[in-house]
């Protein structure tokens, strides 16, 4: 097995705080690793001493030497300057050379280049690669080529860093939080592109499913010790749990042969310079093994609901539109206690807004809302909540409480309770600035829970989690006896938690779905292989009806590739508006504008789709 790097002793500190201490492990040709910590450990420092963004106190990284290795930041470092384009195919691959050239002689009509850049592809035989190439775009969303990166969102500067990494086809790839910011059916593409990948990987990753269906080996970093596990995540979590039975066995022995040793030490004091030196040295090491706790460094979410009466919410013909474009038509539902459901949809359909209308964030165009006495809503909202970066973590906790009711008769402190959250002692009085991004997800779940809410709406609670802490939420959600309503693009978090989905179609329309996630997207696919072949079967009775020529001419070729792009800018520009439209932050002039604008993007649509298929037939 050829060894494409190994990791030898490296330790990291910043400050007093240290990361990792005398860590090893390797990476071999083919195999795919998933890296799994805790929030804090130094998962993303690891990944950024091996690709050389960052270097270790001590120890280091032996490299094979022709290896090509790509790496996926958390947030990508991008040239602001370029265009999508140049930025997704910045590479030294002659072949991404060849197509990238190709592209722009037909943007700019120049034939000569044009004609050069035909020759470069037939001689590179770059066509197929090309057409690889358009997928990954295609698949990512990314089709606005000749926007700049400084134009763009977070989330889709990293689906282009991620395009480039794919298109470049390194020998390791290495990728921290790939699912960021990728819509569910992205997500389900990259598990199977990466699944079939040949290349050698390296990830960090929150989504279980994605991480269990195309790993092969995990490493866990846990206490500054590194284990390995031969296998994915399932068979990771049922060794973990034997690792930490067998650790508590140990523990348990260790008690028992510290209670002897306690008791010598005690009784006899003055026979303890004639005793060997080795059993009072054995002693304290054995005290140190009795006082372990393997589980102390774990979320404890115990907080009880407050009473929900019988009334809850009542949902009763509710619309919400922008102009022509339609989020809500004629949706009614009457939610009854204990229930947990999921809501899924594309990018833009209106899923947050639909919470938004719930809470009252929003209000209807049409429609009753009835929310029952007793309820308590604790919505976690996908941007969070603000806090103000020198405002002192103890500070916000103060202000909403003094005292947080754990239920049944049970309270805690401030300081017991961020200590239940996972905030020690010298972090209490620590700046908001200071904090990482999980423990601001962390302090912000806090915020709602010590409320004592009766019914959780959760806006992608997943997003800055480690593995841990989303285990320990799960199986708080699984047990909550109030009502749950989740948007999440976890499928692995969402199969766990909900009893059934309402699924927004778009253009308005809500279905309700008896299912978890994986139950729905398996008929979903059923329903499109339908279609698939009814459309099949349209298209080759349409071509037995109809001549057809064998070859596109010059200026045909020409025209379809532009009308390709022309197309794909006009849904990029539409699904910006929508996202606009849906964000909940335009005023009514806006709006009107917007939806104007997104009815004349249809128009033009239909007209360049038509001539589109026209020249497809020639094909």
């Amino acid at each position: 097995m050829i060894n494409y790097l190994q990791v030898e002793h490296i330790s990291k500190r910043y400050g007093e705080k240290i990361l990792f201490e005398n860590i090893s492990f390797f990476i071999n040709k083919g195999q795919k690793i998933a890296l799994i910590a805790k929030n804090g450990a130094g998962k993303t420092t690891i990944l950024n001493i091996i690709s050389e963004k960052d270097s270790p106190d001590t120890g280091k990284i032996s490299k094979k030497n022709d290896v090509n290795i790509s790496y996926l930041e958390q947030i990508p470092q991008l040239d602001e300057n370029k265009t999508v384009l140049e930025q997704a195919f910045l590479s030294e691959n002659k072949v991404v050379k060849a197509i990238l050239d190709y592209d722009k002689a037909i943007k700019s009509n120049d034939k000569k280049a044009l004609d050069e850049s035909m020759i470069e592809m037939d001689t590179l035989e770059s066509w197929n690669y090309e057409v690889k190439i358009k997928q990954i775009l295609s698949q990512l969303k990314i089709d606005n080529f000749e926007q700049k990166i400084n134009q763009l969102s977070g989330g889709q500067k990293k689906r282009v860093a991620l395009a480039n990494i794919l298109i470049n086809e390194p020998d390791l790839l290495i990728l921290d939080e790939p699912t960021n910011h990728l819509d569910l059916e992205m997500i389900e593409w990259l598990e199977l592109y990466l699944k079939k990948t040949k290349a050698t990987l390296l990830m960090v990753t929150h989504d279980r499913y994605f991480l269990d269906r195309i790993c092969n080996e995990i490493i866990e970093l846990e206490d500054n010790v590194i284990y390995s596990y031969k296998g994915n995540y399932s068979y990771y979590l049922d060794k973990r749990e034997d690792r930490l039975q067998n650790q508590q066995a140990n523990i348990e022995k260790a008690k028992n042969i510290y209670k002897t040793e306690l008791d010598w030490m005690r009784r006899m004091p003055q026979a303890r310079a004639s005793k060997a030196k080795y059993r009072i040295d054995n002693f304290y090491k054995i005290k140190e093994q009795a006082h372990k706790n393997i589980r102390e460094n774990e979320l404890t979410l115990d907080i009880v609901p407050r009473r929900l009466g019988k009334k809850i919410l009542d949902i009763a013909h509710i619309f919400k539109s922008y102009g022509d474009f339609h989020l809500i038509k004629d949706f009614s539902y009457k939610f009854i206690q204990g229930e947990k459901i999921g809501i899924v949809g594309k990018n833009g359909v209106g899923k947050t807004t639909f919470l938004n209308l719930i809470t009252g964030h929003l209000p209807l165009d049409k429609g009753i809302l009835e929310i029952g006495e007793t309820v308590v809503f604790g919505y976690y909202k996908q941007e969070g909540i603000y806090f103000k970066e020198d405002q002192k973590v103890i500070d916000i906790v103060k202000d909403i409480a003094e005292v947080i009711y754990l239920g049944n008769g049970k309270t805690l402190g401030i300081t017991q309770f961020l200590e239940h959250f996972l905030f020690s002692k010298e972090t209490h009085y620590n700046r908001v600035e200071k904090l990482s991004g999980g423990e601001k997800r962390r302090l912000y779940l806090m915020t709602i829970l010590m409320r004592n809410p009766n019914f959780l709406i959760l806006d992608e609670p997943t997003n800055d989690f480690d593995i841990v802490t989303l285990n320990v939420l799960e199986n708080y959600l699984l047990n909550f006896k109030g009502n749950v309503l989740i948007v999440s693009h976890d499928r692995y978090f969402m199969d766990k938690i909900v009893d059934f989905l309402f699924v927004m179609k778009g253009d308005g329309i809500i279905k309700y779905f008896a299912g978890n996630y994986s139950h729905y997207r398996l008929s979903s696919q059923e329903e499109e292989k339908k279609i698939k072949k009814a459309e099949n079967k349209v298209v080759k009775e349409k071509t037995k009806k109809v001549p057809v020529k064998k070859k596109f001419s010059f200026k045909e070729k020409k025209e379809f590739e532009l009308l390709e792009n022309e197309i794909n800018n006009l849904e990029n520009e539409k699904i910006d508006l929508e996202n606009e439209i849906n964000s909940a932050i335009l005023n009514s002039k806006k709006l009107v504008e917007k939806s104007k604008r997104i009815g004349k993007i249809i128009k033009i649509l239909d007209e360049k789709e038509f001539r589109w298929l026209e020249l497809s037939e020639l094909m």
